[in-house]
């Protein structure tokens, strides 16, 4: 009887032994010091109950209310971080009741389905913010509930970074305009790493696309969202159990944990180009000089012309997408303040069908002076030819200098232009160099120095006053820029020795971020690619097949089922940056075809 007793009774001792001591400690407690407060709270919540059970079935359709209790009070600190599958026109509402989060819906829910509710990044704990990790519960409407599994990341097309809270959606009708017609019929958000994990969905074949959702309704708009689509159908494989390890929810910060997880499929979400056809902006930039841009690039302009001067004095240059334009008046005459423009474009109609119109706008001057006493306050660099120059030490010897105009140049004599090298000693020579406008800038000028660049020189290059007259009539004024090799020490190169190249490539490197491109080369054949003059620190290696050979990276298409140019990151030690030390030569031989994963009859 003793020993059931003590058994029973005994646990409870020490409890009643701090309670005691808490209330005789209150009782004598000095009155003029403040409460220490005790040791802050650095533990997340945890869920002690979930009601209805996960796994639940039969669980009614109207009325339905999912209800988390926490062991201690808690808040919602991202009501988008509630997340039902499959999604209904209105999210879902919380309220919190006690140490509850209470969860219902303002839709009745379909009959026969399984659902899911995932709480990842929704809730911290009331006092110190600790952020629960997640929990996701399931439910049936029906007698029984799926459970299959699928888990997978997305990233950014451009950096391959992964892409936190996008919508991965699946869908059984395998029509790709599903995603742009109707709500999926399961769906989840990524987490911080990317990651996502769908759970409790049928065995059954699926479309699976990620839409990074502006507005949050769960469609794919393709002028407001980014999106990713998986090439085939797939069909899960795996089945949901308890030990399953991408079923698990980790803190965020525990990053091996978080990487440990295996993708089964990979989604590289882009921004497709803009489906609508219009005049997104139009502006008078000087005198003679305006510009135009458009909702979606390629535009097709059948004529455009300004109101009281003929076409051939009409100067225009599109950018490459062309879907900007740069106009010109190339007139000597007077150029009245208001300009109308006539713009004869495919445009989409209400219908969404391209259609021709005839547009006209009205461009007005708004920096010319008006009247005696604002002719008086026009400043010098109002009445000269703007001329920049720019040379990149570190890239100077492969990209040379760049010498643009803000306008085009109407009278030009390149013979008066000079390029000198100064070495050591200080002794200057005057060298060649070559002059090459740039094929998609009528106001770009690439001077290329016909000599070898040295460590040590100085390279002054220089357009004398009244060389060049653009077509508003003003004469530029001299101007120079002066370039050298970058020098120390302390600098490294690295050289990447490329082959098996079958087809063309840009391929740069980065800084860290991968904010900054240090150096480009576009290839399409074996070669060894340098990039010199290297400090100490972090670099990427960013390749993407140029697929159309135009030197940029393009983007994909849902409808025609077109990815976006493939990129990848050369990675060492499963990272994609990698170390540069200082004074160091590093090479390194890299197989393209092996690595950008191309098949030999592709």
């Amino acid at each position: 009887m003793m020993k059931r007793f003590l058994s029973r009774y005994f646990p409870l001792l020490p409890v009643g032994i701090v309670l005691l001591s808490t209330l005789f400690s209150h009782s004598c407690a000095n009155t003029t010091q403040a409460p220490t407060g005790g040791l802050k709270d650095t533990l997340a919540p945890v869920i002690v109950k979930v009601s209805p059970k996960p796994g639940s079935t039969k669980v009614p359709t109207h009325g339905t209310q999912v209800v988390f209790t926490f062991n201690e009070y808690v808040t919602v600190k991202d009501p988008k971080g509630i997340f039902l599958s499959p999604p209904q026109t209105k999210a879902p509402k919380y309220k919190i009741k006690g140490k509850s989060l209470v969860v219902y819906f303002e839709e009745d829910l379909l009959p026969d389905i399984t659902y899911t509710v995932d709480l990842t990044g929704a809730v911290a704990d009331n006092n110190e913010g600790n952020l629960f990790p997640g929990f996701t519960t399931w439910f049936s409407t029906g007698d029984t509930a799926d459970s299959m599994y699928v888990s997978g990341s997305v990233y950014d097309c451009n950096n391959l970074m992964p892409v936190k809270g996008a919508t991965v959606m699946l869908y059984k009708d395998h029509a790709d305009s599903a995603v742009m017609l109707r709500r999926p019929v399961a769906a989840v958000k990524t987490d911080n790493w990317g990651f996502f994990t769908l759970r409790n969905i049928k065995d059954t074949l699926y479309r699976a696309y990620a839409v990074v959702d502006a507005n949050g309704n769960n469609i794919y708009d393709p002028d407001e969202d980014r999106i990713a689509f998986l090439d085939s159908l797939f069909r899960p494989v795996n089945v949901v159990s308890e030990d399953a390890y991408e079923l698990k929810k980790f803190d965020m910060k525990d990053t091996t944990a978080c990487l440990s997880r295996k993708s089964e499929i990979d989604l590289v979400v882009f921004k497709e180009k803009p489906s609508k056809q219009m005049v997104m902006n139009k502006k008078r930039t000087s005198d003679r000089g305006a510009y135009i841009t458009f909702m979606a690039p390629e535009v097709r302009i059948d004529s455009l012309w300004f109101k009281g001067f003929p076409s051939e004095k009409i100067i225009s240059e599109f950018n490459i997408q062309q879907d900007s334009l740069l106009l010109w008046i190339n007139d000597s005459g007077e150029i009245p303040d208001t300009l109308h423009l006539f713009v004869n474009y495919w445009k989409t109609d209400t219908l969404g069908v391209l259609n021709p119109v005839t547009e006209d706008f009205k461009l007005i001057d708004e920096n010319k002076p008006k009247g005696r006493t604002q002719r008086k306050k026009v400043e010098h660099q109002d009445t000269v030819c703007p001329i920049t120059l720019k040379a990149e030490p570190e890239t100077f010897e492969q990209n040379g200098i760049i010498m643009e105009f803000v306008d085009p140049p109407f009278l030009g004599d390149f013979d008066t232009l000079s390029f000198k090298s100064v070495n050591p000693k200080q002794i200057e020579q005057e060298e060649r160099f070559s002059i090459e406008r740039d094929s998609l800038n009528i106001r770009r000028y690439i001077i290329k120095p016909e000599v070898q660049i040295m460590q040590g020189y100085d390279y002054i290059f220089k357009v004398p006053q009244r060389s060049f007259r653009d077509i508003n009539g003003h004469w530029n004024d001299s101007t120079q820029v002066k370039v050298s090799l970058p020098k120390g020490e302390e600098l490294s190169s690295f050289t990447l020795n490329v082959t098996d190249v079958d087809r063309k490539f840009i391929v740069e490197m980065l800084d860290e971020k991968k904010s900054k491109t240090i150096r480009q080369y576009i290839i399409d054949s074996d070669q060894a690619l340098l990039f010199p003059y290297l400090k100490k620190g972090k670099y990427c290696i960013r390749i993407t097949e140029d697929a159309n050979r135009n030197g940029i990276v393009d983007t994909g298409n849902l409808l025609k089922h077109r990815q976006p140019e493939k990129v990848k990151f050369l990675r060492t030690n499963d990272s994609d940056t990698f170390d540069i030390p200082e004074r160091s030569e590093i090479s390194q031989d890299l197989n393209m075809t092996e690595f950008m994963g191309f098949k030999k009859e592709d």
